[in-house]
């Protein structure tokens, strides 16, 4: 059902059908949306090719991976953690 908008004389909008189900977009955009979602769904492309986690494919149907911290990638927690320390000390 198309959403019918009016104007009314002083330029005020009423929607006399509004959609009640969110668009294709805005459905994407809830379950992408927040702070940091798209950005680690990107950077685990990113984080596999420089091996710091491995992609496990569990299933195809439906589709379901796993992501874990190879060896590598665990071999960098210490470092993070002191720039976490050194971050907290110098309060930025």
């Amino acid at each position: 059902m198309k959403t019918v908008v009016t104007v009314d004389s002083q330029g005020r909008k009423t929607a006399l059908q509004p959609c009640l189900e969110p668009c294709p977009i805005e459905r994407g955009m809830r379950l992408l949306g927040g702070k940091w979602k798209a950005s680690i769904l990107w950077h685990l492309k990113e984080m596999e090719k420089a091996g710091l986690v491995e992609r496990h494919v569990q299933s195809t149907r439906p589709i379901a991976v796993a992501y874990t911290i190879t060896d590598f990638g665990r071999s960098a927690l210490g470092i993070l953690d002191q720039l976490r320390v050194w971050s907290e000390e110098q309060d930025v």
